[in-house]
């Protein structure tokens, strides 16, 4: 790839990155804020794949993307039950 693609590659996944972080936090649902975040996670792990660490792209997106957001929302669906049985 040329040098002005990854430049706007680059910025493109930048510009995803600040987007998603902007919606997870005003986001009004807990689930969308968690998928945000999940969103988030592989975007930051698709750009550490842009500056060719892939080390560190696949631990971000093992547990950037995949571990947190599984947790958040596993813990989300506790609560709510946890709420529904208490009424």
């Amino acid at each position: 790839m040329s040098g002005s693609g990854v430049v706007v590659l680059n910025t493109l996944v930048i510009l995803a990155i600040v987007i998603c972080a902007v919606l997870t936090v005003s986001s009004k649902k807990l689930l969308s804020s968690v998928v945000c975040l999940g969103a988030t996670g592989a975007f930051v792990a698709l750009e550490f794949i842009i500056l060719q660490a892939p080390d560190v792209a696949i631990a971000e997106a093992a547990v950037g993307a995949v571990l947190s957001t599984a947790l958040f929302v596993i813990a989300l669906r506790k609560v709510r039950a946890k709420e529904e049985d208490e009424e």
